[in-house]
């Protein structure tokens, strides 16, 4: 046979291989869907099977030895199904079920309120009671334990139910969208990247931008300061607010910048669908509105009459808009905790109003800017068909200010919750302003949890785990104003997406097997038809902090609350499956979780107890840890690990907290070396956190200053007497610790940690300046700000003496951090596990 006649041959059977092959699964999902003309430069690929990303299709075209003699083929773009709406998907920060108007909150919340006219009210969705473990279990449709996340990043531990690392066996909302062909963003809180991975090294598989979410612009952590965020555009810090501190807002510019990227999104390629997850740091302290805002609310005089009346309120609107029966009741007052308003002194109500006017202002400037968003997508057209979910609250409304409320919520997290009323009334006046980092006075935290009891961090009671949302889909939900009472949770919101664009989810993510999702979709309540439908699922388990809940049919297992959410450091139960005072609710005829009825039903008590074990052993909820504050302090995998030695030869800004080098509760010495050129220099060269906790080490006025900052209560200054002469010197502080250490953490005892030390400045080996600390900071750094050498990002460890960046001025040779950490004796331990036992029996 001829060459030719050989090459037509091969040809010809290339040919009728891929005509073959394209209906195998092997070489692509055998249900795909093509549209258009197959191998066309417009042809679009809508998948139908489970494997992400696709197979690729074979090469449909011809090739021959030539270009002119061969046909091409394009593979074509992977879209989603024809009538996949656009997603936007808000969630808000440490907020109750009382809080927005929308369901009997005295808050204004018109855009909420438009939302639920135009969509559905659903009454009875819930979250874990804590931040990020709930907004794991958001984006992934599994559990919160399931995915790592018991607790906080910043708390996590070495067990995989609390290590805080979504696995891969676990794609996102974000990934598993973005392989079906939509446009993925993440805008403001990112509290699932781990804390030990948060700096410039990475990884990043962990960020919003590696979990599929193409764009981010946010702050990664807890919480932010929101007139000087840590703010990211995917990977890189970003100051936008520079020359406009007290102006610039992230609550504003972050609308702004979803605005943007919606519009630019839709204008490229109008037929691309986009999910946006819109995560405000409202009403998380610090509450930081506007000025404006603030007067808005505090015109309204909504608090003047206390919290105890603003409950009675709330419930009596509840009432009348129909959420509940006319003789419902409610959880007496907690005055063993918290004190009737009418009990409080002319002072305490005057800085107790203004805490509250600050939140409720942060609470309403925030769903007006969400309004701007929704904005947006009626002036480009995609209103109608975006479905728009709106949950009021990752858990219910925050305690962490502790009874009083506080001016600085670092000093909260440092065992400091009581600052006097007359010590925080110097700040009135600049209250929600960047001078503050505030939080409000328990009252109204449990005001704003109306109708249900306790809080945020609370797994046991509704008032920790029982949101409220709104779910607008003009296009596809016809009943308008509607109201559902079905119980849901957080990890329904994935399988719902995923029903309504049309996506099956996957069986394999990059050749990994998918856990299946603990979440079951609710898209079925849209309908009018279905509103009185039963719930997707009969179970559900809830746990934090070894508090515990079991759901199971409208009956609700619930430990009794044993610690509250403002004492965070005390030892912890030891034994959290058992020592514990077991409650018991039939929540369909008591639906707001007032009468205890366990004593009446002990065996229905020992069978959601048991039940409870068989989810929390499914769902990776063991080993219980009821420890808070201390877990805080506990050592985890950062990139400090198991180093007492850092060098620097070169400035760096931007490390955070979580992947710099500790020194609380150790000895330590600072050392730089550094050159003072003629005139003299000034200028930060060392510093770790800002204006509400840290150190700083710097030149001022040519003399070296070691400061630290104790929760802007009180700054501990060691100072040379001369300035620095031109030339080479070397400035040391060294700090001798006196307690034993954060080891007694692991033996549910802080005895180690907050104690006294002494510090010693030298300048070229002699000492200019010594003195001791009769305290020093227990637990951790102020979290949003970082370790920088050579200026200060953010803001600054003290403002009397600088303001940021203060760059170094001198020429930095080298700098050496030697870290001495307490270790424990022997005889250290045997006292340590002699009291825990004691401990444990006296319970």
């Amino acid at each position: 046979m001829e060459y030719r006649s050989y090459l037509q041959l091969a040809k010809a059977v290339l040919s009728v291989s891929i005509l073959c092959a394209l209906p195998l699964a092997s070489a692509g999902n055998a249900a795909d869907k093509i549209i258009g003309t197959p191998g066309s430069p417009s042809a679009k690929r809508v998948l139908e099977g489970d494997q992400l990303p696709p197979p690729a299709l074979p090469f449909g075209g011809e090739i021959a030895n030539d270009a002119l003699q061969s046909k091409p083929w394009w593979p074509p773009a992977v879209v989603p199904p024809e009538e996949a709406p656009n997603v936007l998907l808000i969630i808000t920060d440490d907020s109750g079920w009382g809080i927005p108007s929308t369901f009997g909150g005295v808050i204004p919340h018109p855009t909420m309120d438009a939302l639920a006219a135009d969509g559905i009210r659903f009454t009875a969705i819930h979250s874990t009671s804590l931040c990020s473990p709930t907004r794991a279990a958001l984006i992934t449709g599994r559990n919160h334990h399931n995915v790592g996340f018991g607790v906080i990043s910043e708390q996590s531990t070495g067990f995989p139910g609390y290590d805080s690392i979504i696995g891969e066996d676990k794609a996102t909302i974000g990934r598993i969208l973005l392989d079906n062909g939509y446009n993925t963003s993440w805008f403001g809180k990112d509290h699932n990247t781990p804390a030990f991975q948060a700096s410039q090294s990475g990884p990043f598989d962990q960020w919003p931008t590696g979990m599929g979410f193409e764009y981010f612009y946010g702050f990664v952590g807890g919480d932010a300061n929101q007139w000087e965020p840590n703010l990211f555009r995917n990977t890189t810090q970003i100051y936008p607010f520079r020359g406009k501190e007290g102006t610039w807002n992230l609550m504003t510019a972050m609308a702004d910048d979803a605005i943007d990227w919606i519009t630019r999104m839709h204008q490229i390629d109008p037929s691309k669908p986009f999910f946006v997850k819109f995560a405000p740091g409202a009403t998380h302290a610090p509450h930081h509105p506007t000025k404006e805002w603030v007067d808005k609310i505090s015109a309204m005089h909504l608090f003047d009459d206390g919290w105890n009346k603003l409950q009675e309120t709330i419930f009596e609107n509840q009432k009348k808009m129909g959420y509940f029966p006319e003789d419902a009741k409610i959880t007496p007052w907690p005055t063993e905790y918290i004190k009737d308003w009418d009990q409080l002194n002319d002072a305490e109500k005057k800085l107790f109003i203004r805490q509250v006017d600050v939140f409720a202002a942060y609470s309403a400037y925030m769903d007006d800017e969400i309004g701007r968003v929704v904005q947006a997508l009626k002036d480009i057209g995609e209103y109608d068909n975006t479905l728009i979910i709106y949950i009021n609250g990752d858990n219910g409304t925050s305690a962490e200010g502790g009874l009083l409320g506080t001016p600085n919520e670092v000093a909260y997290f440092n065992g400091i919750n009581a600052i006097p009323v007359e010590t925080q009334m110097k700040w009135y006046d600049v209250w929600g302003t960047q001078e503050t980092y505030n939080h409000m006075a328990v009252g109204w935290t449990w005001a704003f949890d109306t109708p249900y009891p306790w809080m945020k961090q609370i797994a046991s009671q509704l008032g920790g785990i029982r949101q409220n949302m709104t779910v607008t889909w003009p296009a596809k939900i016809s009943d308008k104003g509607g109201k559902r009472d079905q119980f849901l949770h957080v990890i329904d919101v994935v399988p719902t997406i995923l029903e309504v664009a049309g996506i099956t989810p996957p069986r394999s993510v990059d050749g990994i097997t998918q856990a299946p999702m603990d979440g079951k979709s609710f898209a079925y309540l849209f309908d009018k038809e279905n509103a009185d439908a039963p719930p997707p699922r009969d179970t559900q388990y809830f746990e934090m902090f070894g508090q515990w809940g079991l759901w199971h049919d409208d009956w609700f297992l619930a430990t009794k609350v044993n610690r509250t959410p403002w004492d965070a450091f005390g030892p912890g139960n030891p034994d959290p499956l058992n020592n514990q005072v077991f409650e018991l609710y039939d929540l369909k005829n008591d639906p707001t979780q007032t009468t205890d009825i366990a004593a009446d039903h002990p065996d229905m008590v020992e069978d959601l107890r048991q039940t409870f074990i068989r989810e929390a052993t499914k769902y990776q909820v063991f080993p219980l840890d009821a420890s808070v504050g201390p877990r805080v302090a506990a050592p985890r995998p950062n990139i400090t690990a198991g180093r007492d030695e850092f060098v620097y030869t070169r400035p760096m800004t931007g490390l955070p907290q979580g992947d710099s080098p500790g020194i609380l509760n150790s000895s330590y010495t600072i050392t730089a070396e550094i050159e003072v050129p003629e005139g003299g220099a000034e200028g930060m060269i060392l510093t770790s956190g800002g204006r509400f906790a840290g150190y700083g080490f710097y030149l001022l006025e040519g003399k070296p200053v070691f400061l630290w900052n104790m929760v802007d209560l009180e700054r501990i200054k060691w100072e040379g007497k001369d300035a620095l002469k031109p030339g080479k010197h070397t400035v040391e502080f060294d700090f001798t610790y006196d307690g034993i250490g954060a080891g007694t953490l692991a033996f549910n005892n802080m005895s180690g940690v907050g104690r006294s030390g002494t510090g010693t400045l030298k300048v070229d080996g002699e000492v200019v300046d010594t003195r001791k600390m009769e305290r020093t900071i227990p637990i951790i750094l102020q979290w949003d700000e970082s370790f920088d050498i050579g200026s200060d990002t953010l803001t600054g460890v003290n403002d009397a003496d600088y303001k940021p960046p203060f760059p170094l001025t001198a020429k930095l040779d080298k700098l050496t951090i030697k870290i001495d950490r307490p270790q424990l004796s022997p005889e250290d331990i045997k006292k340590l596990e002699a009291a825990m036992r004691d401990k444990k029996a006296s319970e």
